[in-house]
């Protein structure tokens, strides 16, 4: 399911205009972010949870070249899945 899917879900299930889903999905999607950028974790009970983990700096490999390289440490966004969500699945 991609984001047009989603909110031509979420417009069914709450038998509202694509325009109105459009925005309700846009308004989760930012508050999650916001969440994951001040809080570093936000957990949506029976679904799962999105947490900020990082990532330490590594070397690789140029897939093109064969060339050794180094990446530099970052962050990236996880997620684990809730007992419920697990069990539905």
């Amino acid at each position: 399911m991609n984001k047009a899917e989603l909110v031509e879900a979420v417009a069914r299930s709450m038998d509202v205009p694509g325009a109105e889903a459009q925005r309700a999905v846009a308004a989760v999607i930012d508050a999650i972010k916001s969440g994951l950028k001040n809080d570093g974790t936000v957990s949506l009970v029976n679904f799962g949870t999105f947490e900020v983990r990082q990532r330490k700096a590594r070397t690789g490999r140029n897939p093109r070249t064969g060339a050794t390289i180094f990446i530099q440490a970052s962050k990236t966004v996880g997620f684990r899945a809730g007992k419920a969500l697990k069990s539905m699945l």
